[in-house]
């Protein structure tokens, strides 16, 4: 059984997967109450499911890029109930979640998180084999600005703000916006992506996996 959890952004998302099914699924917007909101629908989703935290045999944990306080409160609980419990985790790049809901292509997609500020957290994919592949790192850019170098047919799939999908959907001959129902982070995939990590025998160590931040210092992405 294995406990997925994500905290990327102001969105935070549980799933529940026992690699038949996924048993649990739950998604919503915190309003950065993470921290009093993230350990009850825990405890809710063990009652819901009649199931218990020793039950689990691995964990899923989105590793970001995202806010910087969020990801800080899902990546500790993670840890903390990976090395309480004495089961593998593993984190998922945040941006990967998204990949993974998303139909297979032939055209290039672009997944995309809000960054504060209006930016966005973004990286390309292409669809390698039977899967969304990165095509190089994540970064952040305003929707000014990634709106500019889409110069073909591109998939934009993420959380995108009203005015983003404004801005963005003005190159509408070439950036084909998916649907919000697509673009939702949804914990049931990151279980997915983790159960098969698990499965290949990978698993991160709990005490040195830390989150995908994109800033410096002195410039943090704010909540």
């Amino acid at each position: 059984m294995l406990l997925a959890l994500d905290t990327s952004t102001t969105w935070i998302s549980l799933a529940l997967h026992d690699g038949t099914f996924v048993r649990y699924e739950s998604t919503w917007e915190s309003q950065h109450h993470h921290t009093v909101e993230l350990a009850p629908a825990v405890q809710r989703l063990f009652a819901q499911t009649g199931t218990a935290q020793d039950d689990l045999t691995g964990l899923a944990v989105a590793v970001g890029p995202g806010s910087f306080t969020s990801l800080r409160i899902g990546l500790a609980y993670a840890k903390g109930m990976a090395l309480a419990l004495n089961i593998p985790l593993v984190g998922v790049p945040s941006l990967d979640v998204i990949a993974q809901a998303q139909p297979l292509d032939e055209r290039p997609m672009i997944a995309v998180l809000h960054a504060g500020r209006r930016r966005l957290a973004y990286a390309t994919y292409q669809v390698v084999g039977d899967r969304w592949v990165a095509q190089g790192e994540p970064d952040v850019i305003e929707a000014r600005e990634l709106v500019k170098t889409i110069e073909s047919p591109t998939l934009v799939c993420g959380e995108l703000s009203q005015e983003a999908r404004a801005i963005i959907g003005r190159r509408w001959k070439n950036a084909i916006i998916a649907p919000p129902e697509r673009c939702l982070r949804r914990a049931g995939f990151l279980a997915a992506l983790g159960w098969e990590r698990l499965s290949a025998g990978s698993a991160d160590d709990p005490v040195s996996l830390a989150p995908i931040y994109l800033s410096t210092a002195a410039n943090p992405i704010p909540d």
